[in-house]
Formats: C-alpha cells, sequence, structure tokens
C-alpha cells in the first residue's frame, strides 16, 4: 500500500474498511505553497490560500524600498535599493537577519537552508558573456565579508533558470550552450554537467522559451515551456535526462516563478499540474497547465509564460504550521 501513488492509494481506500485504514495510515499530503504579492513601491503584501480562497494583507515595512531576489524555507532574500545590503527576512516571524556589505553585481543569488540554521551558505553568480568567465561569491549568516573567485564558463548565451541547491550543490541552467552547471561551496568546484539540446523537442526559438529547475528528493528536474506547445519535463537520470512520461508525472505538481520553483507530491487538488502565478484585473490569478487534460487554464494562459516569468510581483512561499497565528 505504501508503494501507491495517491490516486490508486484512494481507489484502494473505497474498497473495504481494512484497505481503508491501511491507505489512510500510509497516505501522506505535503503541504501546499501559498501566494505571496507585492509592490516595489509599498510595505503592503497580500497572502494568499490558493485552496482556501483566502487572503490575507501583511503590513511589512521592513521590505520597503527593497527587492526579492530569492525565496525558500518559508524565508525571504532581500536587496535594499539604496544602500544595496542584503538580508533576510522571515514574513512571518518577521526575523531579519544581515549579511556583509557588498558592492559585486550579480545575476542570480540563493542560499541552501534556512539562514537560522548552521549550515546556510549563500551563493551569488555573476556571468561574463564575453569574457568567458563567472564570478562566484559566498558567505553565511554571521560572516563578516564575501569571499569571490572567477571560474571559466564558455556560454553562448546566458543562464535561463534560477540557482536550485541540491546535495551539497548549486545547479544552473544556460541556454545556447544548453549546458547545466553546479557549484560546491565546500571544496569551491565549478563544473559543466551535461548538454540537454537534443534530449527536447519543442519548437520556436529560444526568445519564446523557458526553463525551470526544480529539486524534490534528492533528485533534480528540469521544465521547458513554450507558447502554447505541451510543457516538457526531464529528470535527471545518472547518464542524461530522461523525459518523463505522464504516468510518471502522476502525483506531482510543479510550482513555479521567478524567484524559485519546487515541486509537491499527493496534493488532490492539483495533482499533475504546472502551476505559476499573474496578475489581473488588479489581483492575483493561477496560471496553470494540466499534464492530464494537456490544456492550459485560463485558455489563453500559454501565451504568458514570458511575461509571468519576468514580472517580479509574486511568488509561492512555504508558510509554517501555525501561520494563522501570525495572521491574527
Amino acid at each position: 500500500m505504501s508503494r501507491l501513488v495517491l490516486k490508486d492509494n484512494i481507489i484502494a481506500s473505497a474498497s473495504c474498511k481494512s484497505w481503508c485504514e491501511a491507505a489512510l495510515s500510509v497516505r501522506v499530503v505535503e503541504k501546499r505553497p501559498w501566494l505571496l504579492s507585492f509592490s516595489k513601491r509599498s510595505s503592503l503584501f497580500e497572502l494568499h490560500d490558493p485552496v482556501q480562497s483566502k487572503s490575507y494583507t501583511l503590513n511589512l515595512p521592513e521590505l520597503a524600498e527593497s527587492t526579492v531576489r530569492y525565496s525558500s524555507h518559508s524565508w525571504l532574500l532581500m536587496h535594499a535599493s539604496t544602500s544595496k545590503d542584503l538580508f533576510f527576512f522571515n514574513p512571518f516571524t518577521r526575523e531579519l537577519i544581515s549579511l556583509p556589505k557588498s558592492t559585486l553585481p550579480f545575476q542570480a543569488i540563493a542560499f541552501s537552508s534556512p539562514p537560522t540554521s548552521d549550515n546556510c551558505v549563500v551563493v551569488a553568480l555573476n556571468f561574463k558573456l564575453r569574457q568567458h568567465y563567472v564570478t562566484i561569491s559566498t558567505c553565511h549568516p554571521g560572516a563578516t565579508e564575501w569571499i569571490t573567485e572567477a571560474f571559466p564558463a564558455a556560454l553562448l548565451y546566458y543562464m535561463k533558470s534560477k540557482l536550485v541547491y541540491l546535495n551539497d550543490r548549486f545547479y544552473c541552467f544556460t541556454f545556447g550552450g544548453d549546458s547545466l552547471y553546479s557549484f560546491h561551496p565546500s571544496s569551491r568546484t565549478w563544473v559543466c554537467l551535461a548538454d540537454v539540446y537534443h534530449y527536447h523537442q519543442l519548437q520556436g526559438g529560444w526568445e519564446r522559451r523557458e526553463t525551470f529547475l526544480a529539486e524534490k528528493q534528492g533528485e533534480l528536474f528540469l521544465v521547458f515551456t513554450c507558447g502554447k506547445e505541451k510543457p516538457v519535463v526531464f529528470k535527471q537520470g545518472s547518464l542524461q535526462w530522461e523525459k518523463m512520461s505522464s504516468t510518471e508525472l502522476d502525483g506531482f505538481t510543479i510550482f513555479f516563478s521567478s524567484y524559485y520553483s519546487q515541486i509537491r507530491t499527493n496534493l488532490p487538488w492539483m495533482r499533475k499540474n504546472l502551476c505559476s502565478l499573474r496578475f489581473g484585473n488588479n489581483r492575483m490569478r493561477c496560471l496553470s497547465y494540466s499534464f492530464d487534460k494537456s490544456r492550459y487554464n485560463p485558455h489563453k494562459g500559454s501565451l504568458s509564460w514570458l511575461k509571468l516569468v519576468s514580472r517580479p510581483k509574486c511568488l509561492w512561499i512555504d508558510p509554517p504550521d501555525n501561520v494563522l497565528d501570525y495572521l491574527g
């Protein structure tokens, strides 16, 4: 029973009382992420539970004149517009943790774990395409300075995915060279891992495509989208990227934003969906693609993938178990 996907678990639970008890005992439903929307010119944030359709307004003056750079583990990594300071902020507990000052530019930044943990590390990348190298800066909460080093990176175009942390490494995907790069902070090694160009079959130019990296239970996943075409999902195998079939996607729900993408399993109300966010009529909406029905919801949503990613107005965030205690 423990090996069944959610759909089969539910079917089995309807057979008889003993099967129902066995199915419920091993059924695990993960927490769903909530939506957080914001404005660059306001300290008011809107937190929305997409399943309960309830919204809450958060007044966070600590974030006024600051920009979100990354989000994970219920924390935001913020960049102050004036001082250029970087700091962590938890919108639920209102905790703020500062990082060392840095004047170095970066194109991507991420952190490995909650800043309250002992092993949290922050990594920032800045690609120099013409010079064919990348500068990588690292630090951790409590540090007094950033450590910066340059590494060769023969990129033809540019990085196309956000950084993802998995198994002690940070990963990113680049278009043009179609390569997966990884950085290991402890050993400070930068490696080009795989060429994935010939594994996907989406039509259209690179300018029409979007790519999302996400991790789940020790595995790395790569999602390609392009216009009205069906999104394609790959899982990193031992030797190459493996295209996932509809059956393998059963139980998966992929949430992506311009800050961080994540995967959930066994969400019965959102199974086999690729979900993003967009604004319309001054309110936040969810754009999704159903792998079961092979269609977008809303129908014209497929035309907005690139616009969605380029508009840094909203993100998915993991609420704590006692989230309602913080919302009053």
